[in-house]
């Protein structure tokens, strides 16, 4: 069992950031794959970014591509997402999510994932 919560959300205007964290309990992080989505009103929920169990691979999807970054503190038992430049169409509930594996590969749909935080809300506007 893996317990996760999300931190860091909050009003913020265009252009501006924010960083997110993901702090897990109940088991340590070492071969868990993990995931940042996102969820706006009247929207289905959406991969953001993963990184793998060995820091070997990331993804981003191509709307966040070059403005998120996703890291992992194995030590601390945390996952951040930097948010830099952000839109209004970056408002949304931002959630975590992890899932066991052992390959260096992470995959970032939704079904995918087994264990998922409460969520943090992110809005951006001026």
């Amino acid at each position: 069992q893996v317990q996760l919560v999300e931190s860091g959300g909050g009003l913020v205007q265009p252009g501006g950031s924010l960083r997110l964290s993901c702090a897990a309990s109940g088991s340590t992080l070492d071969y868990y794959a993990i995931g940042w989505f996102r969820q706006a009103p009247g929207k289905e929920r959406e991969g953001v970014s993963c990184i793998s169990s060995s820091d070997g691979y990331t993804y981003y999807a191509d709307s966040v591509k070059g403005r998120f970054t996703i890291s992992r503190d194995n030590a601390k038992n945390t996952v951040d997402l930097q948010m830099n430049s952000l839109k209004p169409e970056d408002t949304a509930v931002y959630y975590c999510a992890t899932y066991p594996t052992l390959k260096r590969l992470c995959l970032y749909a939704v079904r995918e994932y087994d264990y998922w935080g409460q969520g943090t809300q992110v809005t951006v506007s001026s």
